[in-house]
């Protein structure tokens, strides 16, 4: 997986649109999300999009915090660890502090993923296991009948 920073990807969005704004219905469909899961990362302090009446606008920002918070959730993090990684962005500085806290939330949560695995490895050799015992016994019940029947 590549780390990408706020800075990264609000480069690469302003090379894959010239529009300053996209209508809440645009930012769905683009990024693959229901409209209620935009208002609730808005509710959540995650999005701030334009307002204009009734009608909300995303800005390039909006549309970098998204693939962030969708990376961050697509990797197991909460909203509220993403909303922290993300808020402590700073255009104008280091972002070591954000950085650091990436850092240790991924290491953190690369370890509970790691465990997964290894409960899920385990789940499927007992499911394999368990599959080949059931296996034997149908043949040999399927035998016995077969034979019981000629």
């Amino acid at each position: 997986m590549k780390l990408v920073s706020v800075a990264d990807v609000a480069a690469n969005e302003n090379n894959l649109s010239g529009e300053d704004y996209v209508r809440i219905g645009e930012m769905a469909k683009k990024y693959g999300v229901t409209l209620r899961t935009l208002r609730f990362y808005e509710d959540k302090g995650l999005l701030n999009p334009k307002r204009e009446g009734a009608t909300r606008l995303y800005t390039r920002r909006d549309r970098a915090r998204l693939k962030l918070i969708l990376l961050g959730r697509k990797v197991g993090f909460s909203l509220r660890d993403v909303k922290q990684m993300i808020d402590l962005y700073d255009p104008t500085g280091t972002n070591a502090k954000q950085l650091r806290l990436t850092l240790d939330k991924s290491d953190k949560q690369l370890g509970r993923l790691q465990k997964q695995r290894q409960l899920l490895d385990e789940a499927i050799g007992e499911l394999n296991n368990h599959m080949t015992v059931v296996r034997q016994l149908l043949a040999e019940r399927t035998a016995v009948q077969a034979s019981a029947a000629s």
